[in-house]
């Protein structure tokens, strides 16, 4: 069909649409809604571009009987139609600004709606909460309007265009326009109508537009709540105005448009304690209701305070993403999100990068988050085109005239929409972008209109295009993965004055991340640090059915033959798709626990609580329940009830208990719910902090009893005693076979390892470890001795780790003892290549049959733990079957190693047991996939278990770090020392010994 090219035309961005609002949904008299809801089944015509759809399809009566049926709201690639394509930061077409493909795909939609002869007379505006990218519109034939920003509400009245009973409304959606220049965001690029349509009916004279503002006086005792709003004719409203408990605080009768109401003693909204007044608006024949918070934001010598309190943003990114629904989230998809968030301690939102739904905001009012509201604007792509880069054409877009009016307009219509949410106390101008005077002049008018909010805007910190940046009007200096090392340089340049926030840190992609203790010792360390906001939130990934094997499908970038894409940059969440948390959140929650505590006297078993929390009392919220264990097993256990401890204070606390004399021994604070909140369970353990009292590993007494004999010949060394026979492969340097009381435990080499399989923060160190060939390093032995003592056999190795055509990385002087009662013990010495990269890891790596399905262990667990990430793991004795030690990553990868160990065993169905000690700490992992099995693989459901338990125990395991996109590793986490030393004690356990 042929269309009028609005969508190529920056001048034109909506057509037809009223003047940009609060969010409302007006009630009528009766308390009964004025929405007729459009959501539901609509007939679907799918065009390659606008060309392939029917002329007139839009006129009332149009056969369109014959054509498919999709959903309303949803994305059309989630039903079969065009492709899923991802791409992070690239534009999915020519960079040829403002003009896109002519071959751009669409969507024709039809759906009937009726309306009763009481209709006609009232007026009717049809409302669309989300539509990508563009859209026109028709009603019974007659062209109503279009519009564009794909995450802003659109409004059309419509008064005009309908008629009693059956009418017909159709709307023609492109998958491109001139403004997706400016929604270049990090996601699946999906299309289509994808947030609640729906038809307000509402009197012919009508408040449209309502600022209310609830202000606080500098000592927070009087508040004033004030509401400015614009009409459609003459009103004379009834205003009432409720407090949080229902009681009616005032009532009133406005014929002008503004009201104000002051209260005394307010009680006072923040994301702890998220309490709401109520104010009514009613004309008589129409009735707006709004929850307000009465709450104060400002900055007090670079420190940003929330009533009178200097608060933290312990924040997330969140995109809408559903691996089903993709683009749609509805309130039960909201509701799951927020609680989960609320179960991990998070109190923050960023809308990455756009604004969510209207009633999202709503929610957060409602439970308590405080929000970093984002217009609908990045530009990001203008970085990558050829010759491009964010030093020299970040602002491309942004600075482009055309572009103008279209900064301004997205930014003004998040503004507008979301002015009333108590929830939002920042405005973001958009994401990477660049800057230019469009922003500036955007910034300027949100302080402008709205100066009792903060600003920001992290592509500020960006000069392009030969302009100098004005900053002015941004409250807060904020960045993404800077390192704590660039935090620190800014806290100490005294130049720099703004309070620092971090819009996103830590990427959660994979394994990881590992670095949020580091951070939020940062964060909590200095007063100007406002927080941050972990990228992000959820994997993005769509279910694509279920694997023979039972595991969901999720595809990334790339799997549907994209010809770009950015692979699976997009599986950087903190939970899976389903919504499943990862060890990431786990470990998030622990650093964000409300409480910190520190063994201040540990002789007299002194601790100092600090409550962490900004506006609650530990008393009012929170119990201990603490625990001293010996080797893992309890040995007391006892509550504390904290009494008069208020926010932010540190107070001391004298606990009774007895530390035994031997053994590793453990005091362990959980801190539980006092009773039940929203989401959260009486007694849930929301954080905790974990002590030792007493270190020391266990020294693993051999036998003397029994014989040991040996024999050597050219490629093995034999050593048998009265129930056990072992063979040491020469060439291997190490034992390949092992057999004690008629149980096979290995048949091939011990080897000695390096390689892990790369995570996700891997991405850059690991192109560096394969040119170092650590994933193809083999055993060169030099020389090999063995002695026969009077109850133990000594073997001693001299041997270098090499790749082919590469020179050794470690060298490593090892001795191995059997003993007659068939204990093995290894003590290892090595030194590493201090030329070549750091290693991923440094240990032994075992294959036991399958049936060695079973696993102790004493050391941090039950979550996997590393150098780095380990907060949400404690030290304690744990057991599991070996297929649960494993972590699906969708993409596989490194996982499910466990730090800080003393000792792990396994066992088989028929009593069998393999265990190994030390009188050190070492880090062990027991996976049913080899690191070689992960690393080739591009999805969990491709994996294929090995024929053997896989048991790696390591000297050390790097950390995870972030730097999927984020600062290297630091250097504290690196395996990175020159001499490298321990022992381990392998002993084998029958029911068949004697």
């Amino acid at each position: 069909m042929r269309l009028k090219n609005y969508y190529e035309d920056p001048d034109i961005l909506h057509v037809g649409t009223t003047k940009e609002r609060a969010y409302y949904i007006p009630q009528k008299p009766e308390n009964l809604p004025s929405k007729m809801l459009l959501n539901g089944e609509w007939r679907f015509y799918y065009g390659e571009d606008p060309e392939e759809i029917p002329e007139g399809f839009y006129e009332k009566g149009y056969p369109s009987e014959e054509w498919h049926t999709i959903p309303v709201p949803g994305c059309w690639q989630n039903y079969g139609y065009d492709t899923h394509q991802y791409v992070c930061n690239y534009y999915p077409f020519p960079y040829r600004p403002p003009y896109v493909p002519k071959q751009n795909p669409c969507g024709a939609y039809i759906r009937e709606f009726v309306l009763e002869a009481s209709s006609i007379g009232k007026r009717q505006y049809l409302n669309f909460e989300g539509v990508d990218s563009c859209f026109y519109v028709w009603v019974n034939g007659e062209f109503a309007g279009y519009s564009q920003v794909s995450h802003s509400t659109s409004e059309f009245e419509i008064t005009d265009l309908v008629t009693e009973g059956s009418n017909t409304l159709a709307v023609l959606v492109l998958k491109w326009c001139d403004g997706s220049y400016l929604e270049d965001q990090d996601k699946f690029r999906m299309s289509g109508i994808f947030r609640d349509v729906y038809l307000l009916e509402r009197p012919q004279n009508h408040i449209q537009d309502i600022f209310i503002q609830a202000k606080l006086d500098d000592s927070l005792k009087t508040g004033v709540l004030e509401a400015n709003w614009e009409s459609e004719g003459d009103l004379e409203i009834n205003a009432v105005l409720q407090a949080p408990d229902g009681n009616i605080l005032a009532e009133e009768k406005v014929n002008a448009g503004c009201l104000r109401f002051p209260v005394d003693d307010p009680v006072l909204w923040n994301a702890e304690q998220p309490r709401l007044y109520t104010l009514t608006l009613d004309s008589g024949e129409e009735r707006i209701v709004q929850q307000i918070g009465f709450r104060k934001i400002e900055i007090i010598d670079s420190v940003v305070y929330l009533n009178k309190v200097p608060v933290k943003m312990r924040g997330v990114n969140h995109h809408d993403s559903d691996p089903v629904t993709g683009f749609v989230m509805d309130r039960e998809q909201v509701l799951k999100d927020l609680a989960l968030m609320k179960q991990h301690n998070i109190n923050a939102i960023r809308t990455s990068h756009y604004p969510s739904s209207p009633w999202f905001m709503e929610m957060c009012d409602q439970y308590g988050f405080y929000v970093l509201d984002e217009a609908d604007l990045e530009s990001h792509g203008a970085a990558e085109f050829y010759g491009g880069s964010r030093e020299e054409t970040y602002g491309d877009v942004i600075q482009n005239p055309i572009f103008y009016q279209a900064v301004q307009d997205r930014v003004r219509r998040c503004v507008h929409r979301d002015k009333n949410r108590t929830s939002v106390i920042i405005w973001s101008l958009g994401n990477e972008s660049g800057y230019g005077v469009s922003m500036e002049d955007a910034g300027r008018w949100v302080k402008e209109f709205d100066p009792d909010r903060l600003l920001q805007y992290e592509g500020s910190i960006w000069e392009t295009g030969g302009h100098k940046n004005d900053t002015s009007m941004l409250d807060l200096y904020t960045t993404m993965y800077d390192s704590t090392f660039d935090i620190e340089k800014y806290l100490n340049n005294p130049d720099w004055k703004k309070p620092y926030m971090m819009i996103e840190y830590a990427h959660a992609m994979g394994n990881g991340p590992g670095d949020l203790e580091d951070y939020q010792k940062i964060f909590d360390g200095n007063p100007r640090v406002f927080g941050g906001f972990v990228w992000e939130w959820c994997d993005h990934g769509v279910y694509m059915g279920t694997a023979d094997n039972g595991k969901a499908k999720y595809y990334y970038g790339g799997d549907f033959q994209e010809e770009l894409h950015d692979d699976n940059f997009c599986m950087d969440g903190l939970v899976y798709p389903d919504r499943t948390p990862h060890t990431g959140l786990k470990e998030l929650k622990n650093v964000l626990r409300p409480i910190r505590t520190f063994l201040k006297d540990k002789e007299n078993k002194e601790v100092e609580l600090e409550n962490k929390m900004d506006f609650t009392a530990l008393e009012d919220r929170l119990y201990i329940h603490y625990t001293v264990e010996q080797d893992g097993a309890v040995i007391c256990e006892k509550d504390l009830y904290p009494l008069n401890h208020p926010a932010h204070e540190k107070r001391s606390y004298h606990l009774d208990y007895t530390v035994p004399s031997s053994g590793i021994c453990t005091l362990t604070l959980e801190y539980k719910t006092l009773k039940k909140e929203d989401f959260i369970e009486k007694d849930t353990v929301v954080g905790f902090d974990q002590f030792f009292l007493q270190k020391g590993g266990h020294k693993i007494k051999t036998t003397d009893s029994g014989s040991i004999r040996t024999e050597e010949l050219k490629h093995y060394i034999y050593v048998e005693g009265d129930d056990f026979t072992y063979r040491f492969d020469k060439y291997a340097g190490a034992f390949d076979q092992i057999i004690c009381s008629g149980c096979i435990y290995t048949t091939k080499p011990i080897q000695y390892n390096v390689w892990r399989a790369p995570t996700d923060n891997d991405r850059l160190a690991k192109l560096e470890w394969q040119k170092a060939g650590y994933d193809r390093i083999q055993a060169c032995v030099k020389e090999t001795e063995v002695k026969q003592m009077d109850n133990a056999v000594q073997i001693c190795v001299s041997l270098e780790l090499a790749a082919a055509h590469i020179q050794p990385c470690v060298e490593a002087q090892v001795q191995w003892n059997v003993y007659a009662d068939g204990t093995i013990s290894t003590d290892i010495k090595a030194e590493r290549n201090m030329e070549m990269p750091f290693l991923p890891r440094f240990g032994i790596r075992m294959f036991l049959p399958k049936s060695f399905s079973e696993a102790s262990y004493l050391g941090y667990g039950p979550m996997e733990s590393y150098l780095d990430k380990h907060q949400a793991s404690r030290f304690g004795r744990f057991s599991a079957k070996v297929k649960d030690l494993h972590e699906d990553y969708i993409k596989p990868q490194e996982n499910g190693s466990h730090y800080h160990t003393y000792e792990v065993s396994l066992s088989n169905g028929t009593g069998d047991q393999i265990e190994v000690y030390s009188e050190d700490t070492f880090s062990m992992q027991v996976l049913p996939y080899t690191q070689e099995e992960l690393s080739a693989k591009k999805h969990n459901f491709e994996l294929e278990e090995h024929t053997e338990t896989v048991l790696c125990l390591d000297y050390k395991m790097s950390g995870v770090g972030s730097q999927s996109c984020g600062p290297e590793l630091k250097e504290e986490y690196r395996l990175k020392e020159e001499r490298m030393n321990y022992q381990l004690m392998i002993r084998f356990k029958s029911p068949r010994r004697k």
